[in-house]
């Protein structure tokens, strides 16, 4: 065959493009510095994105770069999955085979679904994380790669890239965070048409600021006169250069084709048609030759030489011959690698196969798919299953078609390439009725299902129905993140069902999927489905199904409805899961009841029965259901309060450690998620708040489920509450609630939103919107197993009312107030000593809000608090001991030893409103709050607090009125000042306060008591 350097140009001179390539350049050197580079390249066809991106491939060559193109395969909607991502790659590998084994060490199966070179494919796991464990491999697999060289990735022709090649552009985009890497990508803008499956990318990509967009525009005049120059090696004529301008409008690649006419001869067949201008210098070509250029349109963007070989049926020095022909006109091109041909442009491909005759087409498909069934060695094995699908079906062969189609399906679903496995399986629906009844009665759903449960039937005997292909089709959606459409494919197949007289068990697994995908789009919770599914199995023999159905009541109930009726649910999926055999099934049923157990207030049992279910699992291998344990074991130690190692236990911080090593060896991102954010609320407890943070903040980088990132930005709400960060506080909030949405009802997930809005009003000194929210959340209920969230939020509460006392307004309701508070704590249980401590620590509070707390009652909840290893709890404690001691007269140096004990936790934490509310006390007790701090000499009678704090005596009457909740304008009016003299007084009291917002400059004046009568000096 022939061989050569690709190249597809004709102009020997690079014409304008100079700040484009400039871009292009700057993006290299700015990767020599570890900051990963993302440009996109769009223009109409022609525009001479091509030649502008072989420039810069050339200069980024010169520079050392390691270069590597790959580009999207037009073979139908069902392109090869990561097609030009698999091209690029083995390049790379090509390349630099050592560092890339290296980047892939350890995972290398996984990556094996885009390039198929690394090693076998395996099977599974499949679930709703597996396309973004790959991605985040590939990601981290390219950092790697190019963390000492700078590595340069070109995908071309976008426009026709298949969705998980798009939805791998659009992760890399947004996740790549180090290393020297280019990647750039290149599309027809022309194409992109409303309804465009690319349009939703781009405007993504216009949101992130990391992300270069160029556009290219045509050639003005004078650089379509330097083109010709180029072209022709000498001036052009005036004339010549006007009317090729203006037939090709500047277009680079017409200008090309129109030199090439003319200077053929072929003048006479320029016309005013575009495809006629392209089609002309095929016409000219040997018989032969235009035989072999109609072939190579219908085989895809590139095809095998040995392949042209035998569907053209020429002798191989014919073959030879015609592709000479067709190569010197430059209309087809060898590969950059020598194994095939393309065409020079798309355009003139896509004009030739626009050409050929309906029959023609058809023909020719078929000659490609006989082909490559009579010998497989044709093209690349990872390639034969989905183009031999293609091509029987542009061939127009059905019965060829259908099995073809289904076989390409499972081989997509293994590279994890689920929106191409729907497609596929939609074709394939669409065959079923128009393929021969014996070809689909030979069809049996063990060759072509693995997602769906066989009810009641031998896969391997009974012929593959439709409504098989709407069950897998419906996985298929809902793992490719298309939940819309997997509830729509449930809907037809219920019908299907009914239509059919009903099979109970399948319409179970499709109900199943229903409540499944209901409650992931927010359409409520659902619990009709599930209830539905149960209905159903009610009264049938064990199976699969039946256990599943089972499993998921029990877990709903868990999480929606905790009660004392979800244990024998639970008791039953696992009966169930034993008699037929299904291990994992049951393990996964053995983690709802263990909590269960827990929950019902048998913690011992419960969590022996988690610790067995971990175990068997690692051994198994079932790394879904070992992570899932791990997730639930910390949750349960941080509720019983075990948040460190106790005696020879595994507890919640050192379990959630081994379960973040366990689950992102494997990958399962919203898994590590979860087990990452249990671990920052054990690291809060136990006082490691930077840890806590960071923590945190991984698992919003990690997780892609709503539900881990909602917790994870709670987390950071409570840390910003702690430290005194209110405008953080609330911020968090906010995203906590985005990310649950309206429709989480899982109590988990709702009371401590009600608890972190609490302290965010409580802060911002609005005790009515406390007392709003508290009420709200007793409404709400705390159900069976919700102490741990219950018992915190009425601590806030309680704690906001005895804080707010003597404050002007919010006496009335206080009575109300406290006694829902008391009513909601006496249904609460305290099965820990850390319960058993909230509800001491409650009763105090309540107490203070009434005047009525003694050091008595402080000396019990320190007692209660001191052994539970909560540093934070204890220090708050030992603040309001303190302070019961010096208003009662008692013992200094014991109060002393208790404010500085407190202090030095606050500081150490860097909780600053505790530490100014420990400073406040000190400094009026005239307590120093360190061994080598000097006695604070006692103020004067007359000393005021608010020049204390630096402020004016105008600024003090508007910060009463801020206190007040006052707006600007209602200041102005009250002072007889102008509005914006008022926002300068605000602004400057702000500052000298040191807070974010008017909310926290009046919970501060409330706190620290700047409007009532000062205390009594002990």
């Amino acid at each position: 065959m022939l061989s050569g350097v690709e190249t597809r140009s004709v102009s020997p001179v690079f014409v304008g493009r100079a700040d484009e390539l400039a871009v292009l350049v700057d993006a290299l050197a700015r990767a020599a510095d570890q900051e990963p580079q993302a440009l996109l390249v769009g223009g109409e066809a022609g525009v001479g994105k091509t030649r502008l991106t072989e420039e810069f491939l050339g200069e980024a060559a010169r520079r050392g770069a390691v270069v590597a193109v790959g580009g999207c395969v037009e073979i139908g909607a069902e392109g090869l999955p990561f097609a030009p991502f698999s091209t690029a790659l083995r390049t790379l590998l090509r390349l630099l085979p050592g560092e890339l084994a290296a980047a892939a060490a350890g995972q290398e199966d996984e990556l094996a679904r885009i390039l198929p070179e690394l090693g076998e494919t395996p099977r599974g796991p499949h679930d709703e994380e597996s396309t973004a464990r790959l991605f985040e491999l590939t990601a981290r697999m390219l950092e790697r790669l190019a963390a000492d060289r700078t590595v340069v990735l070109v995908l071309e022709d976008l426009h026709w890239a298949d969705t998980s090649t798009r939805h791998l552009l659009a992760y890399l985009f947004r996740a790549l965070g180090r290393g020297r890497l280019v990647l750039v990508a290149t599309y027809r803008a022309d194409d992109i048409h409303r309804r465009h499956p690319l349009r939703p990318l781009l405007a993504e990509l216009d949101r992130l600021r990391t992300v270069q967009r160029i556009e290219l525009a045509r050639f003005n005049r004078g650089e379509v006169r330097r083109q010709l120059a180029g072209i022709l090696a000498s001036q052009p004529d005036e004339a010549f250069v006007d009317s090729v301008f203006e037939r090709s409008d500047g277009n680079a690649f017409f200008v090309e084709e129109l030199v090439a006419s003319h200077e053929s001869g072929c003048r006479t067949g320029l016309t005013e048609s575009l495809r006629d201008l392209l089609l002309v210098r095929v016409e000219v070509l040997p018989d032969a030759a235009q035989r072999v250029v109609r072939i190579v349109a219908e085989g895809g963007s590139t095809v095998e030489y040995p392949l042209l070989l035998a569907v053209s049926r020429l002798g191989e020095d014919e073959l030879i011959e015609a592709l000479r022909a067709a190569v010197g006109a430059n209309i087809l091109l060898a590969t950059a690698d020598g194994d095939g041909y393309r065409f020079r442009h798309s355009l003139v491909r896509e004009a030739v196969s626009d050409d050929l005759l309906p029959g023609e087409r058809a023909r020719v498909n078929r000659r490609y798919a006989e082909a490559l069934e009579a010998d497989e060695t044709l093209i690349r094995a990872e390639e034969r299953v989905i183009r031999l699908a293609n091509y029987w079906y542009a061939a127009n062969d059905p019965a060829k078609a259908l099995p073809a189609v289904l076989a390409a399906s499972i081989t997509a679903r293994r590279r994890h390439a689920y929106s191409e496995q729907l497609s596929l399986l939609e074709r394939a629906m669409d065959l079923w009725e128009s393929a021969p009844d014996e070809v689909r009665e030979a069809l049996r759903p063990a060759d072509y299902t693995e997602v769906y449960p066989p009810c009641g039937c031998d896969p391997a005997s009974t012929p593959l129905q439709r409504v098989d292909l709407l069950a897998e089709a419906t996985v298929a959606a809902r793992y490719g993140g298309e939940r819309e459409r997997a509830l729509k494919l449930t809907k037809l197949a219920l019908r299907i069902l009914d239509e059919d007289g009903g099979d109970p068990l399948r319409a179970a697994w499709f109900w199943t999927e229903r409540s499944r995908l209901i409650a992931n789009l927010g359409r409520g919770d659902g619990w009709q489905e599930i209830a539905t599914a149960q209905e159903l199995v009610k009264g049938l023999p064990p199976s699969q199904v039946h256990a599943d159905v089972l499993v998921r009541v029990a877990g709903w109930g868990m999480l929606h409805n905790p009660g004392p009726g979800n244990l024998a649910a639970a008791e039953r999926a696992v009966e169930y899961a034993r008699m037929i055999g299904a291990e994992e099934t049951e393990l996964n049923a053995r983690i709802t009841y263990g909590c269960l157990l827990m929950d019902s207030g048998d913690g011992a049992t419960g969590l022996a029965e988690l610790h067995e279910v971990k175990d068997r699992a690692i051994a198994r291998g079932f790394t879904v259901v070992a992570g899932r344990a791990h997730i639930n074991i910390t949750s349960q130690l941080e509720s019983m309060g075990r948040s460190r190692a106790m005696g020879r236990s595994r507890e919640a911080v050192e379990l959630a450690e081994q379960g973040v090593q366990l689950v992102s060896k494997a990958r399962l991102l919203d898994t590590e998620a979860w087990v990452r954010g249990n671990m920052a609320e054990s690291l809060y407890s136990l006082g490691r708040w930077d840890e806590a943070a960071e923590a945190a903040r991984r698992t919003l980088h990690v997780g892609h489920g709503a539900a881990p990132r909602g917790s994870a930005s709670a987390r950071l709400a409570y840390l910003a509450l702690a430290r005194g960060e209110l405008t953080e506080a609330a911020a968090q909030l906010a995203a906590a609630h985005a990310h649950f949405g309206t429709h989480d009802s899982q109590p988990q997930h709702r009371i401590p939103l009600f608890r972190l809005a609490i302290g965010v009003a409580e802060g911002e000194g609005r005790l009515a919107d406390v007392r709003t929210e508290t009420a709200q959340a007793i409404a709400y209920g705390f159900p069976l197993g919700q102490h741990r969230y219950a018992w915190p939020l009425l601590l806030a509460s309680a704690t906001a009312e005895a804080d707010a006392r003597g404050l002007p307004g919010t006496e009335e309701g206080r009575a109300a107030a406290l006694e829902a508070l008391r009513t909601a704590a006496r249904t609460l249980a305290t099965p820990a000593p850390l319960w058993s401590a909230h509800s001491e620590y409650l009763r105090a509070e309540l107490l203070r809000a009434e005047g009525r707390d003694t050091v008595a009652d402080w000396t019990a909840v320190e007692t209660a608090v001191s052994p539970l290893e909560r540093p934070y709890l204890l220090a708050r404690v030992r603040h309001r001991l303190a302070e019961a001691l010096l208003g009662s007269g008692g013992d200094r140096d014991t109060a002393a030893g208790l404010l500085r004990d407190a202090h030095a936790t606050a500081d150490r934490l860097g909780s600053r409103r505790l530490r100014e509310d420990l400073a406040l006390l000190a400094q009026r007790a005239r307590i120093p709050l360190t061994p080598d701090e000097t006695r604070p000499a006692a103020p004067a009678p007359d000393t005021d607090p608010i020049e204390a704090l630096g402020l004016t005596s105008r600024e003090r009457d508007v910060l009463r009125l801020v206190a007040t909740g006052s707006t600007n304008r209602q200041i102005a009016e009250e002072l007889f000042i102008s509005p914006k003299t008022a926002s300068v007084h605000v602004s400057n009291i702000l500052a000298k306060l040191g807070v974010a917002g008017r909310g926290e400059a009046a919970a501060l004046a409330h706190r620290l008591r700047l409007f009532t009568a000062p205390a009594p000096q002990p």
